[in-house]
């Protein structure tokens, strides 16, 4: 079933990659400043514009700020497995890989992706049951990562772990137990970065898969993170130390 993205940058981003978007949408009286680009980048790539009253997007994209725009694309495609681990390992650059496990909330999902784009993660590795997919929610919170972030789903995840791990990538898994803070690590070597649900982080099958296991050491009261700032810290802090810059 044809998806849609909504949002300026996200739409705008999904058209510079050429994300198989099939039909432009676009709200009747919306102003033409600023998605001007994105109108003459579908009409560079012959993608029909159709203009509908804000109404019928609102339908399309209920409950989401779709700015007056949306892209209507076929079906999102997700990368295999093989194809992460094939292309992280031809970098110039140290693999790195991201896992989110079980991540059920759409709008984390698309702010990792976010984040993991921004940070230069060369894929995210997905569950296939009880995890949030790609979505029109997913897509707009990611402001256009996920035109970016291949992205693979898999069946079993403890298992892709192990397939990861016989490929020569050090699995790391982030959770607050950890007597080891991701300053204290050394990042520098072929790697995935397993973060786990607020709620329930690391799965016990996950966390037995990973070689070591890391924390963000708390300054303040609180003693957690959301997910996707979670996961940005210890990005910053492997590319300051892989000197990625």
């Amino acid at each position: 079933m044809p998806q849609a993205i909504s949002g300026i940058n996200a739409v705008k981003e999904n058209l510079r990659e050429g994300k198989g978007i099939v039909e432009l949408l676009v709200a009747r009286g919306r102003k033409i400043g600023r998605v001007r680009e994105i109108l003459d980048m579908a009409r560079e790539r012959g993608i029909p514009i159709r203009y509908k009253d804000k109404i019928y997007l609102d339908k399309i994209s209920p409950g989401f700020s779709h700015q007056g725009v949306l892209a209507i694309v076929s079906n999102y495609s997700y990368f295999h497995l093989e194809d992460l681990t094939r292309t992280a390992l031809a970098s110039e650059k140290k693999a790195l890989l991201l896992v989110a496990d079980h991540i059920t909330d759409a709008g984390n999902l698309g702010s990792l992706i976010r984040t993991a784009e921004f940070f230069g993660v060369q894929g995210l590795l997905l569950p296939r049951d009880r995890s949030a997919s790609i979505t029109d929610i997913v897509h707009k919170r990611s402001a256009g990562g996920s035109a970016y972030l291949p992205v693979a789903r898999v069946v079993n995840l403890a298992r892709a772990l192990e397939q990861l791990a016989g490929a020569g990538l050090w699995i790391v898994g982030a959770t607050g137990e950890s007597k080891t803070n991701i300053y204290e690590f050394d990042w520098n070597r072929n790697l995935v970065l397993v973060v786990g649900s607020e709620g329930q982080g690391l799965s016990r099958l996950v966390r037995d898969r990973c070689h070591h296991l890391v924390s963000i050491p708390p300054l303040g009261h609180l003693n957690s993170l959301n997910v996707s700032v979670a996961a940005g810290t210890i990005l910053s802090e492997i590319v300051r130390q892989r000197g990625d810059f």
